[in-house]
């Protein structure tokens, strides 16, 4: 097996969508629950007012993007900041006592399965290669596959509460009032059940249970919103 190939096998592992694809998947599931649990809400205080209900879709939707990509971009930043201040330590480390990180790496090695002698080999070998690059993978688990991306994250959290947030925002439209709320549900979980089988199959996992997982958890937010809001009555008047 040459380099290409085991390139292109590792191609096929997961772990490197785990950023993005996180955020895409709260985002779109955030979205339409999110969103259709306030129209739902709106819809139960106040089911004559469809105007209204417009009105709350669409702000419900701008202002679910622009918080979830701040608390995204925030979150991962956050997460950078402590991956930053661990990597400028493990430098300090490893100019202050260089022999002391190779016994530590050595030590890590021999947690892993290696012979005392054949750890002592690759740890020296990986520290007149690169010992920063080798403490950051071995000791932290810091790979460029596994580093956090606040931009990669905020965007994809946005886009994807967005085009989630849409989802249910069609329901609006049902041909009469009446049928507006059931129209918004139904929109909704149709949403969701795209939305499960998408990240399951995404993840490599077996697409049922993230999909019934996802489903539920949905059609609890909206029939507590849709309780609480028929429970207030809302008036406009």
């Amino acid at each position: 097996m040459g380099l290409e190939d085991v390139y292109q096998r590792n191609l096929h592992h997961r772990t490197h969508r785990a950023g993005w694809l996180r955020a895409a998947v709260l985002g779109a599931n955030d979205g339409i629950v999110s969103t259709a649990s306030l129209m739902i809400g709106v819809t139960a205080a106040t089911p004559d007012e469809s105007g209204f209900i417009v009105t709350a879709g669409v702000a419900g939707i701008v202002a679910g993007a622009m918080s979830m990509a701040v608390g995204e971009y925030v979150s991962v930043r956050s997460q950078n900041d402590v991956e930053d201040s661990d990597r400028h330590l493990e430098i300090e480390h490893l100019a202050l006592d260089p022999e002391g990180e190779l016994l530590e790496l050595t030590q890590i090695y021999m947690d892993r399965g290696l012979t005392p002698e054949l750890a002592k080999q690759v740890a020296q070998q990986m520290h007149d290669r690169d010992p920063l690059e080798a403490h950051l993978r071995d000791e932290l688990g810091q790979t460029p596959h596994s580093k956090a991306r606040p931009m990669q994250a905020a965007v994809a959290s946005a886009a994807s509460f967005t085009v989630g947030g849409l989802v249910p925002f069609v329901g609006v439209f049902a041909p009469t009032p009446g049928a507006i709320a059931l129209s918004i549900v139904l929109f909704a979980l149709i949403g969701l059940l795209f939305t499960g089988i998408t990240s399951a199959k995404i993840a490599g996992k077996p697409v049922l249970g993230p999909t019934v997982r996802v489903l539920i958890g949905g059609s609890l937010g909206m029939a507590v919103t849709a309780g609480i809001g028929r429970l207030f009555h809302i008036s406009l008047g």
